[in-house]
């Protein structure tokens, strides 16, 4: 049976970084993100249930089984469904809601498992995975961190790729490493047809592996919130011997290099990219002499418009920083005169106010008029309104919105904000009559997490 969508994976273009800062050096990357799943594992899942299939572990009907931070689920998920194969996916929460939907998208199953937990724990993604794999009739656990069909993928397949594209003249590869497939892949093929390239390895800060890479020490794990690259542990398949440079990148400069890719270059490419590319920028810049460097948009930045490409979520998580006053406008999360607070009318409807609460993911809204505001609406006022009676849904906002307000000054006492919250009030700050925004609770904590040492 014809599997077009399955001819598409590969064969990708390389282009060159030409609005930033290389150094000596010209800097390429080669778009991953334009495989049809949107990632460079698309290569990787096609190579590893195609070797299945050819030792009898996967059999016609069967269920696939893989723990994975999206790229490679989606991967699966994409080849699966077109081989009719069944798949379950266990994914750490950290990972973007994008991924997700789009996994489920597919009609792969998911299960979410916790991201705070190190291998061993009952909940670690990978031995949840392993568990289903024994308990589902017909399952095969694909685990890509010891499959060589994964690093097989890169060597046969973008290492090529790369070396064509760049008229068989590599200086140097940059990667990160997740499963360890493509570092080992590609550093296998450029060991064959040019050994003196260069391995350089990206690592998010909180990761191992660089530092094991300098030492041979496994130090302290950490956190970091770029998906899909960086361990707790040395995956079995991944052969870190051709690393002769390797780069720490906090999740800070990941973020902001990415969405600088994005408007100097027009690259929308996900957040390990961004990893990748201020790895490469750093590499460049060190170096005395002209050099040729790949490194690769592993996948698109469609999947990270909630997180990264999003103000909001990056100002919450301490990313993006904005102009302080010292007063309660720091903790103010969407402030009006930006255009950024989700309103009504009081004469819009409650069915209005309902879809823009779904819409902002928020839970309450105020209830502007001429540019003032005149009350507070939030989901229990509307459940109270509307429950028992979905036709109240036409009814408009001021029938049932707040109309007591608790409105403070922007220079308010941290002591005198908490108050306003054991009424159970949400602040709302103005500055003589000009409505700025509001204070919750959650906007407090946000706050005080960023002030963290």
């Amino acid at each position: 049976m014809s599997q077009p969508i399955l001819n598409r994976i590969g064969r990708t273009p390389l282009s060159e970084i030409t609005r930033q800062d290389t150094g000596l050096c010209r800097l390429f990357v080669k778009h991953e993100e334009q495989n049809p799943g949107g990632s460079i594992k698309d290569r990787v899942a096609l190579s590893m249930i195609r070797a299945a299939e050819k030792s009898g572990a996967l059999q016609p009907g069967g269920t696939i089984v893989e723990a994975t931070a999206g790229n490679t689920g989606l991967g699966l998920a994409l080849v699966g469904a077109a081989r009719g194969y069944q798949v379950t996916l266990v994914i750490p929460d950290k990972m973007s809601q994008e991924k997700v939907f789009h996994i489920r998208a597919l009609g792969a199953q998911v299960h979410i498992t916790r991201s705070d937990v190190n291998k061993g724990h009952p909940e670690y993604y990978q031995d949840l995975a392993a568990r289903l794999a024994s308990e589902i009739p017909g399952a095969h656990y694909i685990n890509q961190f010891q499959n060589p069909a994964n690093p097989l993928a890169h060597e046969q397949t973008t290492g090529p790729e790369i070396w064509d594209q760049m008229a068989h003249d590599v200086d140097a590869f940059v990667c990160g490493v997740g499963s360890g497939g493509t570092i080992t892949g590609l550093g296998r093929f450029f060991a064959k047809v040019q050994p003196r390239t260069e391995a350089v390895l990206a690592d998010p800060e909180g990761s191992i592996l660089a530092e094991f890479t300098r030492s041979g020490k496994i130090g302290q794990v950490g956190s970091w919130a770029v998906e899909g690259i960086g361990e707790d542990f040395i995956p079995e398949i991944a052969d870190l011997s051709p690393v002769r440079n390797a780069y720490t990148i906090s999740d800070a400069e990941s973020f902001a290099t990415a969405r600088q890719l994005l408007r100097d270059e027009g690259i929308l490419a996900g957040s390990s990219s961004g990893t990748l590319v201020a790895a490469a920028l750093r590499y460049c810049r060190e170096q005395t002499e002209p050099k040729r460097v790949v490194t690769l948009i592993c996948d698109s930045g469609n999947k990270y418009l909630s997180k990264m490409f999003n103000d909001f979520w990056m100002a919450d998580q301490g990313y993006l920083e904005r102009s302080r006053t010292g007063d309660l406008r720091d903790l103010i999360s969407r402030r009006h005169e930006r255009g950024e607070v989700v309103s009504v009318g009081p004469g819009d409807s409650l069915l209005t106010a309902y879809q823009r609460m779904r819409m902002g993911d928020i839970s309450q809204l105020p209830v502007l008029e001429g540019g003032r505001i005149i009350g507070i609406l939030d989901e229990s006022d509307l459940l109270v309104n509307v429950h028992g009676k979905p036709e109240r849904f036409r009814d408009p906002v001021e029938t049932a919105m707040i109309d007591g307000l608790e409105k403070v000054a922007p220079d308010t006492s941290f002591p005198d904000l908490m108050e306003v919250f054991d009424r159970g009030h949400v602040a709302i700050v103005e500055d003589g009559n000009r409505f700025l925004g509001l204070v919750t609770r959650t906007d407090v904590l946000s706050h005080l997490r960023r002030t963290l040492p």
